[in-house]
């Protein structure tokens, strides 16, 4: 009868061999009493080495300045949401889109913040000089920021997405503040005065901007920003368009735009004055022939026909959807024609973009919900307010791509903004002089 040896080092061998195969070096023994128990594997903290790396930082940050801190901060927040970190979220409710939102907000924060910043700024200017609208000063103040001070490669994601997926989001909300109802009150007078000016101004500018040796896309802009509503169509037409220079066409078109439309507050006014025109009349040519919503409250606001001029501006700013829809088109049509791939949106994704962009889809969906009369006052009071802090935010980042530079040595630009603004104002009061 075989016995088990007591020695603990004979156990040891024995279980580490195999019958017939020798040791098994892979497969560790039994430890012994006087060997004491295992010790435990040492678990690392999934941000153990980071904070190794930078805990003396933090205390010596404490210390310092506050852009010390700032650094830190942000360095321990990249590391959050870094494709780095391995911080388990299995047994959190939610981990995943935590994870998501982290790493999203990692490098959109810094220039969301500053656009933040500029919206305040605009507002409280706003509120100064009313004549200056929250849009025009985020305009300015981009173009200001871009040309001064640069605009760094932390805050380009950020502003990229307020100056895209902000702006489609303002402008859809736009179709909040148009019932179709009130648009038909004006009359047939006034809707044709409407139609007739900014379909002549958007078929004309154009051609004119060719002759004077412009590009298309810098053309198209100037055409849709003096035709229909200034700044807000600019950027429409451009995120619907696929045009080869849409960032220098957008920023010469929004310089021309801010440059004529504050011009027109205070040329409007005058000139309705030496003509002397009727209350009925200086309403209706504000509202046809002002580029910016905000700047036809402002002249309407001062002349006591505030009523008369936003309806009528708002009945221009319905024209937005089919005239970019049908200049989508156009561009779809021409493209399918010569065989010519997409030049940017068919390489992001292998799609081509949709016939009527979505955003405007939501645009007369918002203007359908409107005209229903089932939104309640709540609701169309607040929404004026955040149109406008979404589009300031938006335009502060479209204004941040402006080379003020170039603006000024381009002459071609300013001078088709100033013939396409002399031809809605003189089709408008044409129009106004003899229906009115």
């Amino acid at each position: 009868m075989l016995t088990t040896p007591r020695d603990p080092a004979a156990r040891q061998h024995r279980s580490r061999t195999v019958r017939g195969h020798g040791p098994r070096p892979d497969r560790p023994g039994p430890r012994t009493r006087r060997e004491g128990p295992a010790p435990r594997r040492e678990r690392r903290s999934p941000s153990g080495s980071w904070r190794a790396r930078h805990a003396g930082s933090w205390r010596a940050s404490r210390a310092g300045s506050w852009r010390a801190r700032l650094a830190w901060l942000s360095a321990w927040w990249a590391h959050l949401a870094g494709p780095g970190s391995r911080r388990s979220t299995r047994d959190e409710p939610g981990g995943r889109w935590t994870r998501r939102a982290k790493a999203w907000i990692g490098p959109h924060w810094p220039g969301l913040v500053v656009a933040a910043v500029a919206v305040v700024f605009a507002t409280l200017v706003n509120r100064l000089v009313p004549a200056l609208t929250p849009a025009v000063v985020a305009v300015v103040a981009g173009a200001a920021v871009a040309s001064v001070a640069g605009v760094g490669e932390r805050l380009r994601p950020g502003l990229a997405f307020v100056s895209r997926r902000v702006l489609r989001v303002a402008i859809a909300l736009l179709g909040l503040q148009i019932a179709v109802p009130q648009v038909l009150a004006l009359g047939w007078q006034s809707l044709a005065v409407v139609a007739v000016a900014t379909g002549v101004t958007f078929a004309v500018t154009p051609p004119i901007g060719r002759r004077l040796g412009l590009s298309r896309g810098t053309s198209l802009l100037i055409a849709t920003g003096v035709a229909i509503c200034g700044a807000a169509a600019i950027a429409a037409m451009r995120e619907s368009t696929d045009l080869p220079d849409e960032d220098e066409a957008a920023a010469s078109a929004l310089g021309v735009v801010v440059l004529y439309g504050t011009a027109a507050i205070a040329l409007i006014p005058l000139l309705a004055n030496l003509m002397d025109l009727s209350p009925a009349q200086l309403g209706m040519w504000t509202g046809a022939a002002v580029h910016e919503v905000a700047q036809v409250a402002a002249i309407g606001a001062a002349s006591g026909v505030l009523a008369t001029a936003v309806t009528v501006k708002l009945g221009r700013v319905v024209l937005l959807a089919p005239i970019v829809a049908l200049t989508a088109c156009r561009e779809r049509s021409a493209r399918i024609a010569t065989r010519t791939p997409d030049r940017g949106r068919r390489r992001q994704g292998g799609r081509r973009p949709p016939v009527v962009p979505l955003f405007v889809a939501a645009f007369l969906a918002m203007v359908a919900v409107r005209s229903t009369g089932l939104v309640p006052a709540a609701v169309t009071d607040t929404v004026p307010a955040v149109t406008n802090v979404l589009m300031a935010a938006a335009l502060f980042g479209l204004g941040t791509g402006i080379d003020v530079r170039r603006l000024v040595r381009g002459g071609r630009a300013a001078l088709l903004g100033g013939i396409a603004t002399a031809i809605i104002a003189a089709t408008s009061l044409a129009g106004v002089s003899f229906l009115v």
